[in-house]
């Protein structure tokens, strides 16, 4: 039997909840411990590749640490009429449980460095060049997702997907969110990692082309899938599926 869904996107928001806690919290530290704009990015982006690694290995198996919107819709439109993917009611439940989860991460990593709980960032990222980086970043997470899929070497994701996001954190101006509910959490902090909250909108947009163009890249080069849908779904307990 499948995991009921309460523990799934109970799942969904603690997961989603830490990886937010993760990169603002080592943001916070990078900028107290150096002054070294470069040391804070490797420190915010080691962080981040160990704790997402880490997320995807322990919820894989309860929910497919999908920790991310856009994997979430990407696995519910390949699933469409199959029964391989989410319904749209366990779609909507995981979209919810990962905004609320992305919120009360940025407040506890805030909290837990005695600053104030919630303080909206005044870090600008409104800039053509930013929205192409995250259309390109979040196009790979999902070509690397659906390939890993296609090729059935989904045991592979928790290390090729934290790699890649470490990896995009240097080779794209915006540092790589690739992530809406990651997105409108880092708005409700005022510190390295956060985003004005007048960037999410056009943040979230690309992400959303990313996924798109994803998809796009995933049939170009594998071809129409036959089989499961592009994205591991949530998790039967017999599969040990992980997905991110």
């Amino acid at each position: 039997m499948s995991v009921p869904l309460a523990r799934r996107a109970a799942a969904e928001a603690l997961g989603t909840g830490v990886l937010v806690a993760v990169v603002v919290g080592s943001g916070i530290q990078a900028t107290r411990l150096t002054g070294d704009v470069g040391l804070q990015l490797l420190a915010n982006s080691l962080a981040t590749v160990f704790g997402l690694g880490v997320l995807i290995v322990l919820l894989g198996p309860v929910s497919g640490a999908h920790l991310n919107p856009v994997v979430t819709l990407v696995a519910w439109w390949s699933g469409r009429g199959t029964g391989d993917g989410p319904s749209s009611p366990e779609a909507a439940a995981y979209l919810a449980a990962q905004a609320v989860g992305a919120v009360g991460g940025a407040i506890l990593a805030d909290a837990m460095f005695d600053r104030p709980w919630v303080a909206w960032s005044t870090h600008d990222r409104s800039a053509p060049h930013l929205w192409l980086s995250e259309v390109v970043a979040t196009a790979g997470l999902l070509w690397l997702i659906g390939g890993l899929t296609r090729t059935g070497r989904t045991h592979l994701a928790a290390p090729a997907v934290a790699a890649y996001i470490g990896a995009a954190y240097w080779f794209t101006s915006s540092t790589s969110f690739a992530n809406p509910a990651v997105t409108l959490g880092r708005a409700f902090t005022d510190t390295f990692a956060g985003i004005a909250p007048a960037g999410v909108p056009a943040f979230v947009a690309a992400q959303l082309a990313g996924a798109v163009l994803g998809i796009g890249l995933t049939t170009l080069t594998f071809g129409r899938d036959s089989g499961p849908a592009d994205i591991p779904q949530p998790a039967r307990p017999e599969e040990g599926v992980l997905t991110p």
